[in-house]
Parts: C-alpha cells; structure tokens; sequence
C-alpha cells in the first residue's frame, strides 16, 4: 500500500494545529487561533487601562492626603463596587474588588 506523502504531511500540519487549540479541524483551530489573538490584544488594552487608572488613583490619594483626609474613600469604593456588580454580576464584584486592591497603592 501507498501513501501520498504530501498528504501525510497536510494531515500532520492540521492535526498539529488542531491540537494546540482543542479544536478538531484545521477550520475551527483558525478560528480559535484568531479569536485567542484579537483576546491577547484586548487584554494588553485591559492591563494598559488598569495602569491607567492606578495612576489617576494615585493623584487622588495624593491630593486627599495632602489635604488631611485619608487614603481610601469607603463610600467611593462602595459606588465603584456597585458598578461593577451591576454591569457585570456577582463576578464583577470580585474583578472591582481587585481593580480597588491594585489601586490603593501601597501602604
């Protein structure tokens, strides 16, 4: 029996790539490859937006301080909370609770 090395080879390739995405055809691993791609950019975006925000929380705390008051604002944390959980459910206070962490500095 002969086999088409080409097509031993195509089928390898493919298999391969399926593997490293779960998929189970060429089709879906480039469309999981992709999709994983654009989540990467959106997560670089999310990283850049929280460094963001811990700086502008930075000046506030500064400002606040400077001024007498304390570092943390509880009412403030509180509305911020709540938006989250509103926007995003029980799991959006969990994710606001850490966004709050990395942005009150450090003590």
């Amino acid at each position: 029996m002969t086999t088409d090395i080409s097509t031993d080879i195509s089928t390898a390739s493919s298999a391969a790539t399926a593997a490293g995405t779960g998929a189970h055809s060429a089709e879906a691993a480039d469309v999981i490859t992709g999709a994983r791609g654009r989540i990467d950019r959106l997560d670089d975006r999310i990283i850049g937006l929280i460094q963001e925000r811990m700086a502008v929380s930075d000046v506030i705390q500064d400002a606040r301080m400077s001024s007498g008051g304390r570092r943390v604002n509880l009412s403030r944390e509180m509305e911020v909370l709540g938006h989250y959980s509103e926007a995003l459910g029980k799991p959006g206070t969990g994710l606001a609770m850490t966004v709050l962490e990395l942005c009150r500095g450090r003590i």
